[in-house]
């Protein structure tokens, strides 16, 4: 029984770090590079929109969601050190550290000083192109991370499946 469980939250880390990965991808590899393309002010105002409708129940359910998995596959890879535990030490460690912590450590302080700018002043200019500077290279850690977290869920999958 608990077997099940573990390859059912193997499975469920699988998909959610391969979503958020997704997710962040989609950030570094255009929609970042579109703001920049607009106005400043225009750019700004809009990632200032993004910050706040990001914080809804299905981004959060599968971020946060994942990131427990996470915490719930640390402790089974424990108790499976002798087998594939290895696997879900990493994996579970690159999403926690990689996609969650840098999201907390680096991403929302920018996200919260992004916050606070007033759109049009030179303040606001100055720093928004420092913010996607920054910000953007925190969000291809955040994206390299999972991705990789997917792929050890996965081969832990592959693992289980052969048990």
């Amino acid at each position: 029984m608990i077997d099940h469980a573990i390859f059912y939250a193997i499975f469920a880390a699988a998909v959610g770090s391969g979503l958020v990965a997704g997710i962040f991808y989609a950030f570094s590899s255009f929609v970042m590079g579109a703001l920049v393309c607009v106005p400043a002010a225009h750019g700004l105002e809009t990632m200032q929109a993004i910050n706040i409708v990001v914080i809804n129940r299905s981004f959060m359910l599968v971020f946060v969601g994942t990131a427990i998995l996470c915490l719930v596959l640390l402790a089974a890879a424990w108790l499976r050190w002798s087998g594939d535990g290895w696997l879900l030490l990493c994996a579970s460690l690159l999403y926690l550290v990689g996609a969650f912590g840098v999201t907390m450590v680096f991403n929302v302080p920018l996200n919260n000083a992004l916050a606070a700018a007033r759109p049009g002043t030179p303040e606001a200019t100055a720093f928004w192109a420092h913010y996607v500077d920054r910000w953007t290279m925190w969000n291809t850690v955040r994206t390299v991370a999972p991705t990789a977290a997917m792929i050890l869920f996965i081969v832990a999958l592959r693992q289980e499946a052969l048990r």
